[in-house]
């Protein structure tokens, strides 16, 4: 009982928070930081989101799983609306879903004209898909979070992932675009850009050896690896009221390998 009273007063109580590519990785670090702040939660994910909304529900809040393809129109909308039904509607999106820890490192004249739209079908078109699919709920409500996932690779040029890196490029092109179109309704959006962060996926892959690690932690301020948990701070300071003046920004979380 005592953490139930305890959710109920966070920042966050009473928002509606969707997070999509939340089953595991990343996005499930947000959803249950966003749960212990006070946000009942949607997880979306093409992947089982079971155990993410069972340490939603350990953390004091109520969750809600869905099957989620952010590339088809109809598995959003499928998505917002279930959210509207189970809460009443939506506060907080965070376009988490991305390709990104499986890619392999190769030249840009390696990459497949099919792999290209695969990245950019998933990491740029889905974020337009679910901003697209939830602004009218937060119209309504004259209020909204939207937060996407950019990289520090978009603004450094990063080597080997040219697809990756274009894709992130379009999420802060489509950040300003959107901040500008929906400000006047009250909906804020803004992007994170984390730097290399070393998430399940990162760990188990190949391309991302000690020494590409090692260059990469070199370049920052703040010589360490980075780790989910260093974008929490982040991420629930601008899906809160204390953000609520800002707007059109990128917010690099990198140690400082990115100064902009």
């Amino acid at each position: 009982m005592t953490k139930s009273i305890e959710q109920n007063a966070g920042p966050l109580a009473g928002k509606v928070a969707i997070v999509t590519g939340a089953a595991q990785g990343l996005g499930a670090t947000f959803a249950i930081e966003l749960a212990k702040a006070g946000a009942r939660l949607v997880v979306g994910d093409l992947a089982d989101p079971t155990a993410t909304c069972a340490a939603i529900k350990n953390a004091g809040s109520e969750a809600l799983g869905v099957s989620l393809d952010v590339t088809d129109p109809a598995s959003v909308a499928n998505m917002v609306s279930d959210a509207c039904a189970r809460f009443g509607g939506v506060d907080i999106l965070i376009n988490n879903a991305a390709i990104s820890g499986q890619l392999r490192l190769q030249p840009l004249t390696s990459i497949s004209s099919a792999e290209w739209d695969r990245v950019l079908g998933v990491n740029l078109r889905g974020p337009f898909e679910c901003i697209k699919a939830v602004a009218p709920v937060m119209k309504q409500r004259g209020y909204g979070k939207i937060i996407n996932l950019a990289s520090g690779t978009a603004i450094k040029g990063s080597p080997g992932i040219a697809h990756y890196v274009a894709s992130k490029g379009g999420v802060i092109a489509l950040t300003r675009a959107a901040a500008r179109e929906l400000g006047g309704d009250g909906i804020r959006v803004n992007a994170l850009a984390p730097g290399l962060t070393m998430s399940e996926a990162m760990l188990v892959n190949p391309s991302w050896t000690a020494e590409i690690v090692a260059n990469n932690i070199a370049s920052r301020a703040l010589k360490r690896e980075a780790v989910p948990e260093d974008l929490v701070g982040t991420m629930l300071f601008l899906a809160s009221p204390a953000s609520d003046f800002l707007t059109g920004q990128t917010l690099s979380v990198d140690g400082g390998s990115v100064m902009n």
